[in-house]
């Protein structure tokens, strides 16, 4: 497959921090996920790619063209970062097509590109609300529509499902299925495996600012198998959610935070899928956030080094 994006001996020093250590990688077109724990370097290759920052060695190119100091390539590319940065009295709708003007939209042509772009991730009835007074979820869906507004060839998607409730992870993870069916080539970052997997099968395995593996993710899933997951589920009624995960052999210990259920699973598949039945059936009350964190992840990743 044509490689959309090319490193070679692609470094990044924040005074005496290495940010990415010597990449040499060709991304396919396609979907490809990028797999890493927070500090991997995930976020700095995708700076790189997308021509904000500068490499401190080596080479990047997008499309067969250099990325830095070329701002023509950046009609090709939409990106959403992992980090939120809007103007908070704007409404979705304005900030989308000022946004969408910068790629060079008429005003008409922007507002119309804003409102597709806003529907295709089901925020349309809120455009007109301040984005100040918007949900996680929602923030995380018009930095997508933004990401899209423009239609560009190739999306770079820093940890899009961060903070999403399963129904709409769900609804994310098959757009992005879809945007890649449609001839689009995305780079799509998580810390949690079956996310990645849910999308694509080819993946980039980040470690310590270096691509440690990249392939087939089905190469490394009998190992993240080995390690428990700890999955972190904010719901309206813990109690009430916890009776109903304790029906399985998924959950093999459970505790209480403050409006949280902590569990961890040594099947997790099994138990994301039985998750998601049950906020869709909301029989164990309202899930509003399902965060992972990266302990268990950076076990394997630890693994892996030393093998």
């Amino acid at each position: 497959m044509t490689a959309v994006i090319e490193a070679e001996h692609l470094s990044k020093w924040y005074g005496q921090v290495s940010g990415l250590n010597d990449v040499t990688v060709a991304v396919p077109s396609g979907i490809t996920g990028l797999l890493g724990p927070n500090g991997a370097g995930k976020s700095t290759f995708m700076k790189l790619v997308t021509g904000q920052l500068r490499p401190s060695t080596g080479t990047v190119r997008v499309c067969g063209d250099p990325i830095w100091g070329n701002p023509a390539q950046y009609f090709r590319l939409g990106f959403c970062p992992e980090q939120d940065a809007f103007y908070e009295r704007m409404t979705g709708l304005e900030w989308v097509t000022a946004l969408a003007r910068l790629h060079g939209l008429s005003p008409d042509a922007a507002d119309a590109a804003a409102r597709r772009a806003l529907e295709t991730v089901d925020l349309l009835e809120a455009a007109d609300r301040k984005i100040g007074a918007y949900s996680k979820g929602m923030r995380q869906r018009v930095k997508l529509a933004q990401a899209i507004a423009h239609d560009p060839a190739l999306l770079i998607l820093d940890e899009p499902l961060s903070g999403l409730d399963p129904i709409m992870r769900r609804r994310t993870i098959r757009l992005i299925k879809d945007w890649g069916c449609a001839g689009k080539s995305i780079l799509v970052s998580s810390h949690i495996l079956h996310e990645i997997e849910a999308m694509t099968s080819n993946i980039l395995l980040m470690h310590n600012g270096r691509i440690l593996a990249e392939g087939n993710v089905y190469q490394i899933r009998a190992l993240i198998d080995e390690h428990p997951h700890t999955v972190s589920i904010r719901v309206g009624d813990p109690r009430a959610l916890a009776r109903r995960l304790l029906t399985d052999e998924d959950v093999s210990s459970l505790r209480f935070e403050p409006g949280v259920v902590v569990v961890e699973t040594p099947r997790p598949d099994a138990f994301y899928s039985r998750l998601t039945q049950l906020a869709a059936s909301g029989e164990g009350g309202t899930i509003e956030e399902v965060t992972s964190p990266d302990d268990n992840l950076q076990a394997v990743f630890t693994y892996l080094v030393k093998t």
